[in-house]
């Protein structure tokens, strides 16, 4: 009897409790209508804090009755602060629309979705500053994460495919993954905007979405990190607040199997601390007689609003993975004809096998990669910021990674390097952004200071393989780990053990001014120092090759919107550089290499958002490249040039409701300039095609008995290339046109789909002469919760 009446008592307390209590809640809201995710806000006098969830909803229970302040922080807007008064048994709404801050530059913000789904063009990354991108004078362009769903792209080649006159991916020994961008190799060396570089394969499993970054970049992104071309930025999935997530089973050609995971929850009541893990685990069998690769991923993200004014995000990525060299073929280029001036050879022609590896799945390495990230993030006042970023990478390789050297022009011998390698790298960097009015005039400022550490060690062996005749290969000319082992003894290469060390110290700023609503200008500046501490030869002890150099990198533009928010013009100067060490004969010592560009073009975002695109046109001249010097061949001189230019565009488009395009074409002209006679006036080998295009084009039925249901086909398209083009000899890597097409049903709770890639198995070879996969199928089913 006494329990019953202690229950009722309590449960009459609890009711009472909540009828002199009440509630509030909110939403928070961009400019444009769409919802604000992962924002700030606080009940001041009460000290307490929450997130808004993905659709800008927030909300507090249990507040007492009285009058009270709702604070709002949003990096890149001015605080907000909304009174309130609280009554008891009542809910009180608090809503707020931001009425024209852009803040998606400085903080990763989840918005609700428009009809034109693949078009996510705000970056928080590409300027470091509160930017649109009809405001940016430079092009990049995004791939979102419901795109790579809907092609089912496990992949980071698959995926890139999206990027106009990226062509076909070259993928290394290790499952690295390099693209083209304007003529220039360039890597995905970049995640969340810092060093975030994996020599190994990286799996998508964490991705949000990709963005392909143009031109020299060096200003705002330093020389590490970016190429002449651009740079690929990884943008991974944040933790937001609310409880979800998914699972992705996939199975496919050639026994490939692969399961993903995404899970998603607060872990306090007030959903100020937020955990996410996502992962995958991946098996492929090679469509060649040999080959493999299986892999694994886990990467757990971590975010916690500390107070209304600080926050950190945190994030492991993990991955390790275990496979077989690819195909990459070196034809035997030297011109034995005394009647050919020049050698010239196709790769369709030479005969060599498109199914054999010359390999054995015994021949594989083992790889490691973790990458730590963190991030804090300051609100100093309405009109400043602060970013405190802290990245540190590391890729561990063993094994054997093995290449195949024409030794004639039906011959070949595989060159295998055997033993370790590790790469490391740390980035810091300190960001101080403000967003304030000189006059009547808005002027957006970053101040940066970054430091990058790059330390790499080596412990390999080189071993040269049997001679084997490709054209008519005998069986089992598979080259064994144990055919290696023999040989190791006799015919390796000199046994290397040496580690190096470089450094960069570097300050940047960039201004961006509105000179009217229409009109600005952007000024910025990076003045960087890198060391180099040289090679030392574990075995002698000796160190060589260190050496220090000062750049300076400039970036300039102007952009003029034609119609407010809709249509604008933009020209920008941008560069880059690369260090180079060394001295000519009389004692000059090298300079940086620079590349320097100049870009104009139209942007475009219309229609309600319906159609976002950009048609520009670059001009990229590099200066100061080495070549030998023939005078004196144990020397080099400082003079060449090269030049790359073209044309790019890229749109998206939403023409009536459920149907979406994605359409792409790059024009590339790049050639040596005062250079060595043997590449004068020749197009860069691996250079890419000069002329690319992209297309994807998907509909799913928006209402109806049909809703959910959809289709997707696409195109990838390039014109012939080079894998040597010297003035004695050429090897033409020839074009190509592959479709790709999809089938599917979405539904809140679930996802099958059905791809097909290479849908007629086109041919194609990437710039190393690997071999492209013929037809392959691929069924998915996604489970979400």
């Amino acid at each position: 009897m006494r329990f019953l009446y202690t229950t009722l008592l309590l449960f009459n307390s609890i009711i009472g409790f909540a009828q002199v209590t009440g509630s509030i809640t909110g939403k928070i809201s961009l400019v444009d209508g769409q919802s604000a995710g992962s924002v700030a806000v606080s009940i001041v006098e009460l000290h307490k804090n929450t997130l808004t969830d993905d659709h800008g909803n927030y909300s507090f229970n249990k507040v007492i009755p009285g009058k009270y302040i709702i604070r709002i922080q949003m990096l890149g807007a001015a605080q907000q602060d909304l009174s309130v008064t609280v009554i008891a048994g009542k809910t009180i709404k608090a809503d707020y629309q931001l009425n024209k801050e852009n803040v998606q530059a400085l903080q990763e913000v989840t918005i609700g979705g428009t009809a034109n789904k693949f078009s996510k063009k705000e970056s928080v990354y590409a300027a470091r500053l509160p930017l649109k991108n009809l405001e940016n004078p430079q092009v990049y362009i995004s791939i979102p994460k419901a795109l790579i769903q809907e092609q089912l792209a496990v992949d980071l080649g698959s995926i890139s495919k999206n990027v106009p006159g990226s062509g076909i991916p070259m993928l290394a020994n290790q499952g690295r993954v390099t693209f083209r961008s304007r003529g220039f190799e360039t890597e995905p060396m970049v995640r969340n905007g810092v060093a975030g570089f994996a020599y190994t394969a990286i799996d998508p499993a964490n991705l949000e979405r990709i963005e392909a970054i143009k031109g020299p970049s060096a200003t705002l992104f330093g020389t590490n990190l970016s190429s002449y071309g651009g740079l690929f930025n990884r943008v991974t999935k944040k933790p937001y607040n609310g409880v979800g997530g998914e699972v992705s089973l996939f199975g496919g050609s050639w026994d490939y199997k692969r399961m993903a995971f995404d899970i998603n929850t607060p872990l306090n009541a007030d959903k100020t601390v937020l955990f996410r893990l996502n992962g995958a685990g991946t098996y492929e069998n090679s469509f060649q007689d040999a080959g493999f690769t299986k892999s694994f991923s886990v990467a757990p993200s971590f975010s916690y609003q500390i107070t209304d004014k600080l926050s950190m995000l945190f994030d492991v990525e993990y991955g390790q993975a275990e496979g077989t060299s690819v195909v990459r073929f070196n034809p035997y280029t030297k011109n034995d004809s005394k009647v050919e001036k020049v050698k010239i050879r196709n790769i369709r022609d030479m005969n060599f096998p498109y199914d054999q590896l010359f390999g054995n799945n015994d021949l594989a390495y083992r790889t490691q990669m973790v990458n730590i990230f963190a991030q804090f993030n300051y609100k100093m006042s309405e009109k400043w910021t602060s970013q405190t970023v802290m990245s540190r990478s590391s890729t561990a390789i063993r094994g054997y990674i093995s290449a195949l050297n024409g030794v004639s022009d039906t011959q070949l011998s595989a060159l295998v390097m055997r033993g370790y390698t590790s790469f490391i790298a740390t980035d810091i960097q300190q960001n101080f952004t403000g967003d304030f009015k000189i006059g009547s005039h808005r002027n957006r400022v970053v101040l940066g200071l970054d430091f990058y550490n790059n330390t790499n060690t080596f412990d390999r062996v080189h071993v040269t393989g049997p001679v084997v005749n490709f054209v008519n290969p005998a069986p089992g000319s598979g080259i064994s780990k144990k055919t290696i082992d023999d040989l190791a003894p006799t015919k390796a290469g000199k046994i290397r053990n040496e580690s190096n060390a470089d450094n960069s110290y570097a300050v940047y700023a960039s201004d961006v001014f509105n000179i009217n609503d229409r009109l600005l200008a952007m000024l910025s500046l990076r003045l960087d120092r890198f060391q180099a501490d040289g090679v030392t030869v574990v075995a002698t002890d000796k160190n060589t090759g260190a050496y220090g150099q000062t750049a300076l990198s400039p970036k300039l533009g102007l952009v003029y919107q034609l119609i407010k928010d809709k249509i604008s013009l933009f020209g920008s100067y941008m560069n880059s550089f690369t260090n180079k060490s060394g001295a000519d004969i009389n004692g000059n010592v090298f300079k940086p290499e620079q590349a320097n560009q100049l870009e104009t073009g139209i942007k475009a975002d219309i229609f309600d958002h319906k159609l976002v695109g950009t048609i520009s046109y670059y001009d990229i001249k590099v200066k100061d490249m080495l070549r030998d010097d023939l005078a004196n061949p144990t020397y080099q001189i400082q003079d060449g040039n090269q030049k790359s230019r073209g044309v790019e565009i890229e749109l998206t488009a939403n023409p009536f409701p459920g149907f979406n395009i994605i359409a792409g074409y790059a024009y590339n002209d790049s050639k040596f300039i005062d250079a060595a006679p043997s590449v004068e006036g020749l197009r860069p080998a691996l250079s890419g095609p000069d002329k690319m295009i992209n297309f994807w084009l998907s509909y799913k039925f928006p209402a109806g008995q049909l809703k959910g249901f959809g289709a997707g086909f696409g195109g990838n398209s390039g014109s012939s290339s080079y894998q040597t083009n010297t003035t004695t000899s050429k090897i033409i890597i020839p074009g190509y046109t592959m479709f790709d097409a999809t089938v599917f049903y979405d539904q809140r709770r679930f996802r099958i789909g059905v791809k097909v890639d290479n849908l007629t198995s086109e041919k194609a070879w990437s710039v190393r002469l690997t071999p492209q996969s013929p037809a392959r199928y691929m069924a998915n089913l996604t489970v979400r919760f």
